[in-house]
């Protein structure tokens, strides 16, 4: 027993030992989680209140107009570098259009992030997209956008679809002219000034043809059909030959517009352009025959000459067989071939 009464007391004073240190060691332990718990609470407590304060105003409206966007969607756009009030304007526009804003098939908040990273116009293919489903023109988000990333604006492709546009052909302001110059068969100019009337052909607008493709070929057209007129008077006649021609061609194959119509705004006759031309080759053969006249007097000068240098040459000749007579007389008389009584 007392063996064991001693064993008992010395674990006792061995706990007694160690038990205030290790009683100090837990609670400071304990206040240290406990301090670094109530940091990181306050650090969470003022993000929140922080973006909750900034964003709540947004957050409210997407709310009340049902345009579901989540305060988490509004935190994670500040990071990511997006305008969450161009995102919400959209959601609410969209919303109050009654477009479809659902999160896997329609205009969800992912899809307008991403359109707007990408550098995209969110508010105008909202307002396309409105306008388009007004006029109940076929025109999803997609569509919208890459029409937008093209560099086309697509809200002014949506009007100019529902209200067609005029173009002036040809354009002053591109070219510098006023009218187009033609010719007939019979040599008449005619200067003509078109009016053509297109609408946007959503399903082209990417990779189409511009408004210069379509001022180009129906240029071309309108000169065609008028060269291949026999006189100037059957297109003063009959204005509407052109456009029936011009518009039988099919020239807004590849283009982004439609063409609605052509209309001859004005039609002047200019210069006899045949006239001039017959007069310019009168004039040019009258020169040909002139210089071919003036070569031929030249040859026959020179023949004249070279006749004139043959005769003086043959009485040179002459002159040198009279003067052999008398000396071939004299050697005659000399050698006895001749006589006196001969």
């Amino acid at each position: 027993m007392y063996h064991n009464t001693n064993e008992l007391t010395t674990q006792h004073f061995r706990v007694l030992a160690l038990n205030p240190l290790g009683e100090a060691f837990s609670e400071n332990w304990l206040n240290n989680l406990l301090f670094a718990l109530t940091i990181l609470g306050l650090i969470i407590l003022v993000t929140f209140g922080f973006f909750f304060a900034r964003y709540f105003k947004l957050w409210f409206q997407a709310y009340m107009s049902v345009a579901d966007v989540s305060l988490v969607s509004l935190i994670r756009m500040h990071f990511t570098k997006v305008n969450p009030v161009v995102v919400v304007q959209a959601k609410v526009m969209s919303v109050q259009a009654g477009l479809d804003i659902n999160r896997s098939t329609g205009i969800s908040t992912r899809r307008l992030e991403a359109h707007f990273l990408a550098g995209g116009k969110v508010i105008n293919v909202i307002n396309a997209i409105i306008a388009a489903h007004r006029a109940e023109i076929p025109l999803d988000f997609d569509q919208a956008a890459a029409i937008d990333l093209a560099g086309r604006d697509v809200l002014d492709a949506v009007q100019t679809s529902v209200y067609p546009k005029v173009i002036d052909c040809p354009d002053p302001t591109r070219s510098g002219k006023t009218t187009l110059s033609a010719i007939t068969k019979n040599g008449i100019e005619l200067r003509v000034r078109a009016r053509v009337t297109v609408r946007t052909n959503l399903a082209q607008l990417i990779g189409g043809a511009t408004e210069d493709t379509v001022i180009a070929r129906v240029g071309e057209a309108i000169i065609s059909s008028i060269g291949s007129a026999e006189s100037h008077f059957q297109v003063l006649e009959n204005p509407d030959m052109i456009t029936r021609v011009v518009l039988s061609r099919g020239l807004d194959a590849q283009t982004a517009f439609e063409i609605v119509s052509i209309d001859i705004a004005d039609i002047d006759v200019g210069e006899n352009i045949g006239a001039r031309l017959q007069s310019d080759q009168a004039e040019a053969d009258t020169r040909v025959a002139q210089a071919q006249a003036e070569r031929r007097r030249a040859e026959a000068i020179a023949e004249e000459q070279q006749m004139r240098a043959k005769v003086a040459d043959n009485r040179s000749q002459l002159v040198l067989a009279e003067a052999e007579v008398p000396m071939a007389m004299a050697e005659a008389f000399q050698a006895g071939r001749i006589n006196s009584k001969t």
